[in-house]
């Protein structure tokens, strides 16, 4: 099996270490005894998406850690002065696009659609391909060259990028399986190294579990579902033994909304849906556009050009369209939605746009959140809505928004659900998921990481 991947020094060396001990006595009654066991085979399958959600747990705490530090400092260069980000800002997302391109091609953008190209062309006769969007040197390019974005103050999350570098850690479990253990398929090794990696991120364990399953909808899981289950707890508890039982909006106020006004749920879902599919229309357009720069000084130029226009707007607008919008979507939801001015949404979203074109890592999860809750705090504020009811239709807004860029509607509606704890909510957000579906889809028909998948598999195809 290991004849079909390009396998690293290091990775030969794990590999020959494991045969010899096979063939140790302890070994060979270890392998008979327990491992060829047809009762003990289903755990034995999941030792290994065990091991790699654990190193994904690790992993994704310490690119938490690292990307808040640069977050916070790429606010701090700001706030020296408003005119530096003319020098910085295009600077670093230089620096950002050129290690990718230079480095690592295939670790741009969000991670998703790599991800996903991966998980389609695994148990299939291309599988070896799947190396060139998954590996260690992708996942480090990732990590560098996103936080060398977020120095330039660029709007990018990081719950993509961790998917891809989750992806690529579990590929390396899965290559290091020794032949005659038993072992599940490449497919699901990845689908749940996503899975995984989304609830190491957010610490949704349930997101991560909903979205392994709105992504296997078409295979067959329920063989395998107990590992993969186990598998996602695990990377979200190794991230919380680190980080603590936290969750990543808090505790925000939701009053009891009348059934006589459920006609906004149903209205902001659907309006929030659609604006998010528009979103990545404008994503798909900037890249058709960018696309037609061949040469590596003409893509510096264009790089540099998207990177003044970024300093012009954040020279007018300050730091609202900087890093995840995190601190954002905090300061909506409990200071109130009237706290944040009223250009906060396209500034977002032109922010996002922006940042994410420049052809460096960078994800579009989080900032489709704080996309999603600038939106909602506009039109409940501007709209003249009770204020008591303020906090649900931002959530709403915020779920809406997701599922238009994602179209996993149960996805974005459970992780606002365990990113806030609001049980007392949850018929509401699975309304407004479905119904920001219907919108998206006047749109589009596919989400944005499914075209983008197509790029990656067309090109895969190109290079042979």
């Amino acid at each position: 099996m290991h004849k079909k991947y390009h396998l690293y020094p290091w990775e030969i060396w794990i590999l020959r270490q494991l045969r010899r001990w096979r063939n140790t006595f302890i070994g060979r009654f270890v392998q008979k005894k327990i491992i060829d066991n047809p009762d003990l085979r289903i755990p034995f399958q999941a030792i290994p998406l065990w091991v790699a959600s654990a190193l994904t747990g690790l992993v994704a705490v310490a690119y938490e850690d690292l990307f808040v530090l640069f977050e916070q400092t790429g606010k701090a260069l700001h706030g020296l002065s408003p005119w530096i980000v003319f020098f910085t800002t295009p600077l670093f997302f230089a620096l950002a696009w050129y290690m990718t391109a230079r480095i690592a091609p295939n670790a741009r953008g969000s991670g998703i659609p790599q991800l996903l190209a991966a998980v389609e062309l695994a148990g299939t006769s291309r599988q070896a391909l799947v190396r060139r969007l998954l590996n260690l040197r992708v996942a480090l390019v990732k990590i560098g060259a996103s936080l060398i974005l977020l120095m330039g103050g660029g709007a990018i999350g990081r719950e993509g990028p961790t998917l891809q570098i989750a992806g690529s850690v579990f590929d390396m479990v899965y290559r290091w399986v020794p032949d005659g253990w038993p072992r599940v398929s490449h497919r699901i090794m990845l689908i749940t190294g996503g899975a995984s990696g989304l609830a190491a991120a957010f610490n949704t364990p349930l997101g991560g579990i909903v979205y392994a399953l709105e992504e296997l909808s078409k295979s067959h899981i329920a063989r395998f579902r107990t590992a993969v289950f186990s598998a996602v707890i695990i990377a979200g508890m190794t991230a919380q033994s680190f980080l603590g039982s936290y969750l990543y909006l808090g505790y925000p106020k939701l009053a009891t909304l009348p059934l006589s006004m459920i006609w906004l749920v149903l209205l902001l879902g659907f309006v929030s849906g659609y604006l998010g599919a528009q979103f990545t229309m404008i994503l798909r357009w900037l890249g058709q556009w960018r696309s037609r720069f061949r040469g590596r000084k003409q893509q510096l130029g264009v790089v540099l050009v998207l990177g003044l226009f970024f300093a012009t707007l954040l020279f007018f607008t300050g730091t609202i369209g900087m890093g995840t919008g995190k601190s954002l979507i905090n300061q909506l939801l409990f200071e109130g939605a009237g706290s944040a001015p009223w250009y906060a949404f396209p500034v977002r979203v032109l922010a996002a746009a922006l940042s994410f074109s420049v052809g460096a890592p960078g994800g579009i999860f989080a900032t489709s959140l704080s996309s999603g809750a600038s939106l909602g705090a506009f039109l409940v504020h501007w709209g003249g809505l009770p204020a008591e009811h303020h906090n649900l239709m931002i959530l709403v807004c915020m779920i809406g928004f997701l599922t238009g860029v994602t179209r996993t509607p149960f996805t974005a509606a459970i992780l606002v659900l365990e990113m806030t704890d609001r049980h007392s909510a949850i018929f509401y957000f699975l309304l407004a998921s479905m119904v920001a579906q219907l919108g998206a889809g006047w749109v589009s028909r596919r989400s944005f990481y499914e075209y983008q998948k197509e790029v990656y598999l067309d090109q895969l195809s190109a290079k042979g």
